[in-house]
């Protein structure tokens, strides 16, 4: 629940911002790449730090080398935090991001049907809805840049 949490405050925060009066803070969108990026800063901590054995013990048993799995998602949930927070690289990373999220499912799935959290909200529906909320985060800084870029691209087709 806590990725959950920073993802929405830190979104909301800047977001707020804005609202009140703060025109140095860049609308919605990088917004939500601010979220997402202290989002998977923290949770790709959790794979070194605190949660290390936790999040091994959730790798399914088909998966080699779990140890690895977990050094190497948690590496690629910083680069990705980093990612997203610069505009040119943003969309790839949270493509990257999205596709990893995609992909790490299972381990989701295969650690509530084995109970190894006691947590509500380690349950499979709300684990569920928040990989869904996390998804839409990710989803939408790609969706942005195409339609960002798209736009831009026609502008300039009108000058040719």
């Amino acid at each position: 629940m806590a990725p959950l949490v920073i993802l929405v405050v830190v979104t909301l925060a800047l977001v707020g911002l804005r609202a009140v009066g703060v025109t140095r803070v860049p609308a919605w969108p990088f917004a939500v790449r601010c979220g997402v990026a202290a989002m998977f800063v923290a949770t790709g901590l959790a794979h070194f730090i605190g949660m290390r054995e936790e999040l091994i013990a959730m790798v399914p048993p088909a998966i080699p080398a779990p140890g690895l799995v977990i050094t190497v998602t948690g590496v690629l949930e910083l680069a990705g935090a980093v990612g997203v927070l610069w505009h040119r690289t943003a969309p790839w990373a949270a493509a990257g991001l999205t596709a990893m999220l995609v992909g790490m499912f299972p381990a989701n799935v295969y650690a509530a049907e084995k109970g190894l959290s006691p947590s509500f909200g380690d349950a499979l529906l709300p684990r569920t809805l928040t990989q869904l909320v996390f998804l839409a985060a990710t989803v939408s800084i790609v969706v942005h840049h195409a339609r960002t870029r798209r736009s831009l691209d026609s502008r300039e087709g009108v000058r040719a």
